[in-house]
């Protein structure tokens, strides 16, 4: 296991939960993840100014589940940053999922029928080099505190609308009391019968399945949704598997969505096992995703074709519950477009 450093542990507080710890000790130096790791420094030379648009954070509990001396580790590989991220890739944009155009209020986002979707906080446990919100305008388009009235008269005014979708950054990076406050301020809207939660938490930081978070989750008269992120079987050891259970425990509906990404996961081995561990630790798979043409990201991406064939390789391997739907998220469409598997 990687050790906590010692100013890791002099910066720790009695009265914080331990996820608040864990975060405050996190991997912020590249140089100092590849030295945990016995990997040459030269893996992130020329990586110093997608370094200073997009930092290097990595929990320490997730770095430990890395290969050591293996450079070519599917979890390292999504978080090191590396000199190819500054290449301008014809197609790769800034918001490759038509994020500006739905906002309908402070971080607001109706892209779909029934189904709205809050930006809670640009705050994540880790950053993912893949991720498509990489450069997300969080200071001027989030659903801060002092713009829940607006979003929940929003709401209000649009009853059709019967689920809220929680993502960020991160939504579990709020603390209890203000998911709380937040959860019940949206339970007073009586067209709402769903919250889904979108975090990548439990796989990155499992700490934050705590007994505050579990209260009230199991208190909301919503029922819950919380849609995991793992993209490799090695995400996903005893303490991520513990935390799962937990939810599980008071009630959470839990599934898992994966990007499609190159050097990481783009092979059938790799996605069956993560498909068979997922339901070990009580989670369906859910989306396969194509990579969002996100700028900074087109080393990850992985032709169709070969997307095609590998999940026609997985429904030939595995029962269909354990075959996630392949989708490419398309900007100004009214559904996630699903790719036909074709011979």
């Amino acid at each position: 296991m990687i050790p906590l450093t010692p100013q890791a542990i002099q910066n720790s507080r009695d009265d914080d939960p331990a996820w608040r710890a864990a975060m405050r000790s996190a991997i912020r130096d590249p140089r100092e993840l590849l030295d945990l790791l016995d990997l040459p420094h030269e893996l992130i030379a020329g990586a110093e100014a997608p370094l200073r648009a997009f930092p290097l954070l990595v929990p320490r509990g997730y770095a430990a589940r890395m290969r050591r001396a293996d450079a070519s580790d599917p979890l390292l590989r999504q978080v090191l940053p590396l000199a190819k991220e500054a290449a301008s890739v014809p197609g790769f944009v800034t918001d490759p999922v038509g994020d500006g155009p739905a906002l309908a209020g402070p971080g607001l986002l109706h892209k779909y029928h029934g189904r709205a979707l809050l930006i809670t906080t640009g705050a994540c446990a880790v950053h993912c080099r893949y991720c498509f919100r990489r450069h997300y305008p969080y200071a001027e388009a989030s659903a801060s505190r002092g713009h829940w009235n607006t979003v929940l008269e929003t709401l209000r005014a649009q009853p059709e609308i019967d689920e809220i979708i929680l993502s960020g950054g991160d939504p579990l990076m709020l603390d209890d009391e203000k998911l709380a406050a937040l959860v019940a301020a949206l339970e007073s809207l009586p067209q709402l019968r769903r919250l889904r939660l979108h975090t990548r938490l439990p796989v990155v930081l499992p700490e934050r399945v705590d007994a505050g978070l579990l209260t009230w989750l199991r208190r909301s008269r919503l029922r819950i949704v919380c849609v995991i992120h793992a993209n490799h079987a090695n995400e996903l050891d005893d303490s991520v598997a513990t935390a799962l259970d937990r939810l599980r425990g008071v009630g959470v509906t839990l599934l898992n969505q994966s990007v499609l990404l190159r050097g990481v996961n783009d092979d059938a081995d790799a996605l069956e096992a993560l498909s068979r561990r997922l339901f070990e630790c009580g989670v369906l798979p859910y989306y396969l995703h194509l990579l969002d043409a996100v700028a900074g990201a087109a080393h990850f991406d992985t032709p169709e074709a070969r997307a095609t064939a590998i999940v026609r390789a997985l429904r030939a391997r595995l029962p269909g519950y354990l075959v996630p739907r392949l989708v490419r998220e398309e900007a100004g469409h009214d559904a996630k477009t699903e790719i036909p598997l074709r011979a």
